[in-house]
């Protein structure tokens, strides 16, 4: 089946989340993707939980659709191996700490040496330059010191960890995003490029009003964490009803709105809720009314239905698994079923990018360490199987045991 990125070429190697994101958006767009595994046991998610028989649904769901090479890449020999598929390929992803690469032998500049069309994406914590670019990190330090955790979570305790790889996937569409475009300016000029792609940078990029709130009042201002509802805007949160909670967006010009579905038209000239700001500053008792609104209907799902109906931005706060039920989901694929020959059935994320002329989800499978060894050495590089034989008995590259 082809699809929109069929033909290109990728030499990929990323571990864990950020960089592996990269690469499963660019193998479900039908890109042919190389990982490559360091000798001995490959990408260390192979061994994260859920675990069956030795087998990883974490690896299964980040990995589907990719090729694996486990290469010794500290051996002359398995460098040599690289190099030469460095000649085949449009694109080598890495998400090491800054340096590594290099001390491989494989730094941009002796990429780029060897191969100039090539694009490099390098994903990292802090990046290439600064005086955190030494620092190696996951998603969660970028979150930290971008900002972004200290305002999350309530104001009187301490600050909260989301429960998902937010930074790490949402850094790994920002590479993707860059290749792309990489990829589009190589077709117009036949150079590529090199790209720098943080945890650091991309989280920072989130601050839709925070930043420039605390720098336009000389940081009078300072957003914070204000528990379940906006720091700025009233009424935007989390209000709770009969038995659950769910997000009501009345801001701006929707409060009119809200306050009549409601049918409390006088609190649009009640003198505590006339603007933003003095609704900012009675948010409790605003708060408070909008709950005992929520309470007084038949049900939760009632009080949604009226809000829905007169356009009133509301959600309700779906548990993972609900949301895992939710027919919209189920029916857009967003989470979809994959079947797996050990681990079985099971659900993960769908494909978030939709095209009109590709419609069709590819048949992507996640394959066993170094399984595709003997395959990329004679395709790519027209290796005999007695030299590939070789390469197996000197330690070189490694193919772990396949059931069945």
């Amino acid at each position: 089946m082809e699809h929109i990125l069929s033909g290109y070429k990728v030499l990929d190697f990323t571990h864990f989340l950020a960089g592996p994101t990269t690469t499963r958006i660019m193998a479900e767009m039908g890109a042919e993707i190389i990982k490559v595994e360091l000798f001995p046991a490959g990408d260390a998610v192979r061994q994260i939980a859920f675990l069956k028989d030795g087998r990883s649904a974490y690896y299964v769901q980040q990995n589907r659709g990719k090729k694996s090479l486990c290469i010794d890449v500290k051996t002359p020999e398995g460098l040599a191996i690289i190099k030469e598929l460095l000649l085949e390929v449009d694109v080598v992803t890495e998400n090491f700490s800054v340096g590594v690469m290099a001390r491989m032998g494989l730094g941009w500049e002796d990429i780029h040496k060897i191969n100039p069309r090539i694009v490099m994406s390098s994903v990292t914590a802090f990046g290439q330059t600064g005086p955190l670019s030494h620092l190696s990190g996951f998603d969660v330090m970028g979150q930290a010191y971008a900002g972004v955790t200290d305002v999350i979570g309530d104001p009187n305790g301490p600050p909260a960890f989301p429960m998902l790889g937010i930074g790490d996937v949402m850094t790994g569409v920002h590479a993707f995003a860059a290749i792309g475009f990489a990829l589009l300016h190589r077709e117009k000029t036949g150079k590529g490029q090199y790209l720098d792609t943080t945890l650091l940078d991309s989280y920072f990029h989130n601050h839709e009003m925070n930043v420039q709130i605390a720098s336009c009042t000389k940081g009078e201002m300072v957003p914070t964490r204000n528990g379940s509802h906006h720091f700025a805007i009233s009424p935007v949160g989390i209000f709770k009803g009969k038995e659950r909670y769910m997000f009501v967006i009345g801001l701006l010009h929707l409060w009119e709105g809200l306050a009549r579905t409601m049918g409390r038209e006088d609190l649009i000239t009640d003198p505590r809720f006339e603007t933003n700001e003095l609704r900012v500053a009675n948010n409790d008792a605003l708060v408070e009314i909008i709950e005992g609104w929520i309470k007084a209907q038949e049900s939760d799902e009632v009080a949604q239905k009226i809000l829905e109906d007169a356009r009133i931005p509301v959600a309700p706060i779906l548990t993972v698994k609900e949301a895992m039920d939710h027919p919209h989901l189920i029916e857009r694929r967003t989470v979809r079923t994959i079947n797996d020959p050990v681990i079985g059935e099971f659900q993960i994320p769908g494909m978030p990018l939709r095209f009109s002329d590709f419609p069709d989800e590819l048949p992507l499978d996640a394959v066993w360490l170094g399984e595709n060894n003997r395959e990329i050495l004679s395709t790519y590089l027209g290796y005999s199987d007695k030299k590939i034989d070789g390469l197996y008995q000197a330690g070189i590259v490694k193919t772990e045991d396949i059931p069945g």
